[in-house]
């Protein structure tokens, strides 16, 4: 088994709202602004290749399926398709995922499923061999969006991965597909369901802790449904990895993909052995 950190499309998007109450005064000293207040935001994906002997994506990042407008007004940085050019990095293309798992819909998450924008063009999902895992919790949520996100919601999309015949809904630790290679965990502070996948002493954070800065309970997103109970989620979260020596993968955060979670006298929570990227067994990601 190898792990692969694979960068996708990246965004800019306003510091105040990806910090939620936290002060520009503090947040400014962690990642710079520009111009607009904003920040530089990675949407990364981790690869696993040869898990049981099928090549398994986590995520697939906010993709190039917006028109020009909207990829403007959510801050998306690059026009073409990123994660296809780091799959084919990796020496693999799209149809050769077995599985991609998705921790929720949210755009940002969930648009890289989609073939990139053309005009006159109706979307299209990319991935014809992959089975496509979903927390029926957070299923359920997609189908009936809050006023509050639904516009993070792409609503072509469920219906396309109802019609490809290919889609599971995971309840529980452990999924049908996957089995007890990957375990998950789940959150409802960010949005209801929120599935967490565990590998290979790894764990993708998602929303729940979207990069290092966020590791330290107070710091929430704007974006966030519930934030105090995201801290309650977040504080057990971090207990349990700091216990098993499991490493935090980040999705946002825009120069580190991999930590170890550290806990001062204090008892606040920071990392440690931060990387940029990994690529590799697991046993060569522990002698590094």
């Amino acid at each position: 088994m190898e792990m692969f950190s694979l960068i996708g499309n990246s965004q800019r998007l306003d510091g105040g709202a990806m910090f939620g109450n936290a002060p520009r005064a503090l947040w400014s000293r962690w990642i710079a602004p520009d111009e607009h207040n904003r920040i530089p935001l990675a949407c990364r994906c981790l690869l696993v290749k040869d898990l049981d002997g099928r090549n398994v994506l986590f995520e697939t990042g906010i993709g190039a399926f917006f028109e020009p407008a909207l990829r403007e007004r959510y801050g998306v940085v690059e026009e073409r398709h990123v994660l296809l050019d780091a799959l084919a990095e990796a020496g693999l293309s799209h149809e050769d995922i077995d599985v991609v798992v998705l921790s929720h819909l949210h755009f940002d998450h969930a648009g890289g499923l989609l073939a990139p924008w053309a005009e006159a063009q109706a979307p299209r999902l990319l991935f014809p061999n992959a089975r496509f895992l979903v927390g029926a919790e957070h299923w359920r949520r997609a189908l009936d969006p809050h006023p509050r996100d639904r516009a993070s919601f792409i609503p072509e999309l469920p219906g396309l991965l109802e019609a490809s015949g290919r889609l599971e809904l995971v309840e529980g630790e452990h999924s049908t597909t996957l089995g007890e290679a990957v375990r998950f965990h789940y959150s409802d502070g960010h949005t209801p369901g929120l599935m967490m996948a565990e590998v290979g002493g790894v764990v993708f954070c998602a929303d729940l802790i979207p990069g290092r800065h966020w590791v330290h309970l107070p710091i929430t997103m704007g974006y966030d449904r519930w934030p105090e109970k995201l801290i309650e989620e977040k504080r057990d979260f971090l207990e349990d990895k700091l216990a098993r020596g499991v490493r935090l993968f980040f999705t946002h955060d825009h120069d580190c993909a991999l930590a170890e979670v550290t806990c001062d006298a204090r008892g606040r929570f920071g990392t440690a052995h931060e990387r940029a990227s990994l690529g590799g067994s697991p046993s060569a990601m522990e002698a590094a």
